[in-house]
């Protein structure tokens, strides 16, 4: 038995990419699938405080993911939409799980909320050192805002609020629409369109210095839940693979495992967006046990099968791939 075992589990964006892989982690640690509700976003309007407190009722656990999100063009386009949906959302979530008495309650933030120049690896005691990277600020300070909350929750009322912040996820179901698709689906897509279509070069956004860290949907989604069974204190956990990559080698990797031979042009006016990123990932093996398990370019692999499988004829482009 474990601390979700019976329980009745709310997934706010549980239908989307990385919710779908935490409902199916629910149900492999115990939790009946009857017992897991799952908002639709086109049924009900998280943003509206009525329907938070329907959807949280009778609730044992709450799991927050529910977001508005994109890459840099999307940060750069709609900063306003960003800030404001994903503090109301989250906000009014957090409110109603405490009002309506549940038990536990699952935040999940966003690495986009450590400072610009924040020291490699980025450690959680880092998190108030400075402003975050100016194309995704609106953004990572609004989910950033739901740390102070769910810690004033437990400071004031003892409410167990819970706060993860995930590093870049990519894996089999990403959203590889241009318009609004994280660094490494943005590039999959590139590099298997070029291929496909016989191009001789490929654009890709900035300089290629910059450096990511990206997790395996299905290990977040396993850290997450590992979280939400045996973590229950006010301090923020990072998520991730403690694995630093250039952006530069980033192409390179994808380019050579999607097949394509053609050239690369690296577009120095657009943004790189946050110079470095990667986590210590210290806390979330110490606390509950998470290290994340799948190797890189295998992942790479899976999802480069996933979209040549899914999207044999690609996506019509309508906008330009960034890396958020």
């Amino acid at each position: 038995m474990t601390y979700l075992s019976g329980k009745k589990v709310l997934v706010t964006g549980g239908a989307g990419f990385f919710g779908s892989q935490v409902v199916t982690e629910l149900v492999r640690s115990g939790v009946e699938r009857h017992d897991i509700r799952v908002p639709r976003s086109r049924e009900i309007d998280l943003r509206k405080p009525e329907n938070c407190t329907r959807v949280v009722k009778d609730m044992d656990v709450v799991i927050h993911l529910a977001a508005r999100v994109g890459g840099i063009g999307y940060n750069q386009a709609c900063p306003a939409q960003l800030f404001f949906d994903n503090a109301i959302m989250g906000i009014q979530m957090i409110e109603a799980a405490y009002r309506e008495n549940v038990g536990k309650c699952v935040v999940v933030g966003t690495i986009c909320a450590y400072p610009k120049f924040t020291p490699v690896p980025f450690r959680e005691e880092d998190l108030w050192k400075g402003y975050p990277e100016e194309t995704n600020a609106p953004y990572g300070l609004a989910k950033k805002m739901l740390l102070v909350q769910a810690q004033a929750y437990r400071q004031e009322f003892g409410f167990n609020a819970i706060y993860l912040l995930p590093v870049n996820l990519y894996g089999p179901g990403d959203n590889f629409d241009p318009a609004s698709s994280h660094v490494i689906p943005a590039l999959i897509k590139k590099f298997t369109d070029a291929k496909r279509a016989h191009a001789p070069v490929v654009d890709v956004w900035g300089t290629g210095a910059a450096s990511r860290e990206f997790l395996y949907v299905t290990d977040a989604a396993r850290g997450l839940v590992l979280a939400a069974e045996r973590y229950n204190k006010p301090d923020p956990v990072n998520l991730g693979s403690g694995m630093e990559i250039s952006i530069r080698d980033l192409v390179a990797l994808i380019r050579d495992l999607t097949g394509y031979t053609g050239e690369v042009h690296w577009d120095t006016t657009k943004p790189d967006g946050q110079p470095r990123r990667c986590l210590d990932i210290t806390r979330a093996k110490h606390e509950f046990g998470f290290v994340a398990s799948m190797p890189f370019s295998e992942g790479l692999q899976r999802t480069i099968a996933w979209y040549e499988d899914n999207y044999p004829a690609g996506i019509p482009p309508r906008g330009e791939p960034d890396h958020c």
